[in-house]
């Protein structure tokens, strides 16, 4: 069985994102390269795309506003969902948060996680199943880039504003992506988010962080 770990080290060189200098992850420099050495490496084409590879723009607006307002996370608990690289949750945790957890429910992600929490001097709990329905036991709830696909996006919205309706603090970093919710969002902060063509439409992200609320 292919080790996640040596996996993360092997596909990634050790960089900071353009919006959060602050921050090193294990990343990697082009898409398509790594995509082929996920299936190769694992033979399996239902192996979940690598998105812990990649520092998204809804991901790195969350961790510019946390560091820009660390307020709003120290001494607070903290749940980095559908974290990836787990770069809103390192962040969270380097701002001053008193606990963090992240959760993806892919073994790689939770395997780059664990390599960017040490990358960066944290400690971060890891989950690495879903934890969508689950009840409140978070102060605050990141959630980046979650909106890219309609399912998941239905379902994470209503589970987030469950939790926002219980008293969870829920911040939605997003570029406008297709199924964000159009109604219930406080705006806090707006960044613009260089990018790939790799990855993206465009080579810049217009990302706004937002304040989800219960309805």
């Amino acid at each position: 069985m292919t080790d996640p770990a040596a996996f993360v080290r092997a596909q990634t060189a050790l960089v900071s994102p353009p919006l959060v200098p602050e921050i090193r992850l294990h990343l990697a420099d082009a898409v398509t390269p790594l995509w082929r050495a996920t299936e190769a490496t694992l033979a399996a084409r239902e192996v979940p795309p690598p998105y812990w590879a990649f520092a998204w723009p809804g991901g790195q607006a969350l961790a510019r506003y946390i560091l820009d307002s660390p307020t709003v996370i120290r001494g607070r608990i903290v749940l980095d969902f559908a974290a990836g690289s787990g770069l809103a949750g390192i962040t969270a945790a380097m701002a001053g948060a008193a606990a963090t957890t992240a959760a993806d429910i892919d073994r790689f992600a939770a395997a780059a996680i664990a390599l960017n929490a040490a990358a960066n001097g944290v400690t971060i709990d890891i989950i690495d199943d879903d934890p969508i329905g689950r009840p409140s036991a978070w102060d605050v709830v990141l959630a980046g880039d979650v909106c890219y696909e309609q399912p998941m996006a239905g379902r994470a919205t209503a589970w987030l504003r469950q939790l926002a309706a219980a008293g969870t603090d829920v911040l939605l970093g997003d570029p406008g992506r297709s199924y964000r919710p159009v109604d219930g969002l406080v705006e806090l902060a707006r960044h613009r988010v260089p990018t790939s063509l790799d990855l993206e439409t465009r080579t810049e992200c217009e990302t706004v962080v937002w304040r989800l609320m219960p309805v």
